[in-house]
């Protein structure tokens, strides 16, 4: 009030690193989606949270560090979709096992149909595996999510073996643009149609 009376634009409120770390892995998330690891400037995704590069690399050291918070946090958003799905499971009397997964796979599509950057993100992140560190790091990230997903399912390793190759064709269905991935299915045909075969 005093600053529209002086008139004075208000002082910019300084925030706090944890903060700015925040706001860089959100903008970190979109930006490597769609550029990956070699094709992002950090500059890019300092200039989204209104910071210089100098400053997000005293945050994050690298820029594949930066890249891996990303990642990192792409997998805690498909991990937390699994958790919501198998809470609302259990809070509707849900038994645990086969239901259970059928719902989480219903809500990891809803995830990617609401936020795409979370499945590019994630070719983004199996794309960098030529690195060893990024790979061993991907690695822990998907071996935790299997784990996850074992305890909130309460189901055997057949089926949760099941789910995940269930999911990577949801992942390379979505990331075609298409539903099906079926030898006969429609799309298929035309592209060969296409081919003249």
């Amino acid at each position: 009030m005093a600053s529209s009376v002086s008139g004075k634009s208000p002082a910019r409120q300084r925030l706090p690193a944890a903060e700015r770390r925040e706001a860089l892995i959100a903008a970190a998330v979109q930006e490597f989606a769609h550029g990956g690891l070699h094709g992002t400037p950090v500059e890019r995704v300092a200039r989204r949270v209104g910071v210089t590069q100098p400053y997000v690399f005293s945050l994050f050291g690298s820029k594949r560090e930066l890249f891996l918070a990303a990642v990192q946090r792409g997998f805690e958003i498909v991990g937390a979709a699994f958790a919501r799905a198998a809470e609302e499971h259990a809070a509707q009397g849900g038994q645990p096992g086969e239901d259970v997964l059928r719902e989480m796979g219903a809500a990891y599509v809803r995830l990617l149909q609401e936020r795409p950057e979370v499945l590019m993100l994630q070719h983004q992140a199996y794309a960098a595996c030529e690195d060893p560190v990024i790979r061993e790091r991907v690695r822990g990230h998907y071996a935790r999510l299997v784990e996850r997903v074992r305890l909130l399912a309460h189901a055997d390793a057949e089926r949760i073996d099941e789910f995940f190759r269930y999911g990577m064709w949801i992942n390379v269905a979505a990331a075609l643009g298409v539903e099906d991935l079926s030898v006969g299915c429609e799309w298929v045909r035309e592209e060969l149609r296409a081919d003249g075969k």
